[in-house]
């Protein structure tokens, strides 16, 4: 693995807003002329025939010095990122844009404050929590021979396992426009992105014209927490993918990513059920 080292980095205010203006500027300018072919069309009444993978999230979670009213504000911005992204296709040759199809989430189109992690910290900001969708969009295409294009890892790790079902780093942060999901259909087949809100969960689905030739399993490698000489504790792994074919045979194993992030909390607490025992 290679353990660059990682460190906070502090920056005052005004090269953050000079920075993400200077990104945003250059992300607007490859969206405009780059060569790439981006997705656009939907499939609004009709879906295609084949499930290629489905995945689902919970939709309110109890985080540690989180109040609950940003987790109810993030269903309502979910609800309007679903309905814009839902049903879009990806032809051959064509790459998904998770910004360029939901645009910025600004009040006027009906976003309300929610969670942001800002540099390791809890903040709040229109469109907050869409993370969540991302996250999950991210997860499921690593469920597909769709190619990952350009993702981001989350450089701090916030909160603690609590439930965890997918490895550490499996999913994929987003700040508008510059950290963008993009994903690239390098196949000869078209794939239709379906996600939406029940009561109680995200729901996601990618589908596509033709039946799956491949499923795949998703795991870590190499987890480790290392101690810095800085004080703060970092968090590292591998994640890779097996292949298999429709015989349930693997055909490969391969690196998708490494993942290093600084903790914001104890990694080694001790468990509840354990320390109550003792204290009997």
């Amino acid at each position: 693995m290679n353990m660059q080292p990682l460190k906070p980095i502090k920056r005052s205010h005004t090269r953050i807003y000079l920075g993400t203006k200077y990104y945003r500027f250059k992300r607007y300018l490859e969206w405009s002329f780059g060569e790439k072919k981006y997705a656009t069309n939907k499939l609004n009444t009709k879906l295609l025939e084949n499930v290629v993978f489905t995945h689902q999230t919970v939709l309110l979670r109890e985080l540690k010095d989180v109040d609950m009213w940003l987790q109810h504000n993030k269903i309502k911005n979910l609800k309007i990122a679903t309905n814009k992204i839902s049903h879009i296709i990806i032809r051959p040759g064509e790459t998904f844009s998770y910004w360029r199809i939901l645009g910025n989430t600004t009040k006027r189109k009906g976003y309300v404050e929610g969670m942001i992690l800002h540099y390791g910290k809890v903040k709040t900001g229109a469109g907050g929590g869409l993370c969540q969708l991302s996250n999950l969009i991210y997860w499921m295409t690593l469920h597909t021979p769709l190619t990952v294009t350009e993702r981001y890892r989350h450089s701090y790790d916030v909160f603690p396992d609590s439930k965890r079902t997918q490895p550490f780093g499996s999913g994929a942060t987003c700040a508008y426009n510059y950290l963008d999901l993009q994903i690239k259909n390098e196949t000869n087949y078209t794939y239709q992105l379906v996600v939406y809100l029940t009561d109680t969960h995200l729901v996601g689905e990618w589908r596509a014209d033709v039946p799956a030739i491949y499923s795949y399993e998703i795991y870590e490698k190499e987890h480790m927490i290392t101690l810095e000489t800085w004080g703060k504790y970092i968090r590292h792994n591998k994640i890779h993918r097996k292949i298999y074919n429709k015989a349930l045979e693997q055909i490969d194993d391969e690196f998708i990513t490494e993942n290093h992030a600084i903790m914001m909390y104890e990694p080694f607490l001790e468990d509840s059920t354990l320390k109550d025992k003792k204290m009997k």
